[in-house]
């Protein structure tokens, strides 16, 4: 049975993907996550995903009867292809490609694929994901061009009518951490800064005003910068 009240969330565990999942679960009446094991150094994200739904279940009332089934698929292939610095240990950097060496060729691509094969399987036609091409680091595969072109083929391979929602494709670092506030209030903005991993190196060491992280990756950056001009609004 095709449920189209019902949205599957890629949900990393991080601030963004956060932020997507409670979009969702303020729209839709029923909310499952997928994550993927990529075989990432920031491996502490799958971490702190169980986490960060255990506090949804019981910190906000308002979502806990939508919140549904986790799954977690494992998509080792992208760490057997290699040169990304998000699955060695290599500096990240701007490439001779002029982009950043963190850049994962394909991930989107696999993660939405392999989300949209388990949506099938579970009569889901709505993906949502945290894709965005106002503050990234010039992930060709965070454009909305490129999502919007996935949807289409994935519809057609699947000879079904996929959805792919992008909240954020168009906020910049400072209106996700003010999307939070008012869809869950501060109490989403504090789960958001304890508990979400953003920093490439899985810094869980340095507590700062945003968060954990490293505080000099690009994620860090751009995570501390928007938290430092929303905070200011």
């Amino acid at each position: 049975m095709v449920q189209r009240e019902t949205a599957l969330v890629l949900f990393s565990g991080g601030q963004d993907s956060t932020a997507c999942l409670a979009w969702a679960l303020d729209r839709f009446a029923r909310v499952e996550t997928v994550g993927f094991d990529y075989g990432q150094r920031h491996r502490v994200e799958l971490d702190a995903r169980p986490r960060i739904l255990a506090a949804l279940r019981t910190g906000f009332l308002q979502w806990q009867q939508r919140l549904g089934d986790d799954h977690m698929l494992p998509i080792d292939t992208l760490k057997a292809i290699g040169g990304s610095a998000l699955t060695e240990n290599m500096k990240i950097e701007m490439g001779a490609n002029g982009l950043p060496t963190s850049f994962v060729p394909g991930r989107n691509i696999f993660f939405l694929t392999a989300a949209a094969a388990l949506a099938y399987r579970r009569g889901i036609r709505d993906l949502v994901g945290g894709m965005c091409e106002t503050d990234y680091s010039g992930y060709p595969d965070c454009r909305d061009d490129t999502i919007k072109s996935t949807a289409k083929t994935l519809s057609l391979a699947m000879d079904t009518h996929f959805d792919i929602h992008t909240p954020l494709m168009r906020l910049d670092k400072a209106q996700t951490w003010a999307l939070a506030e008012q869809l869950g209030g501060k109490a989403l903005v504090d789960l958001t800064v304890e508990e979400t991993v953003t920093c490439y190196n899985g810094d869980r060491t340095h507590r700062h005003d945003w968060g954990y992280g490293c505080g000099a990756c690009p994620a860090c950056d751009l995570r501390a910068k928007g938290y430092a001009k929303y905070a200011t609004r």
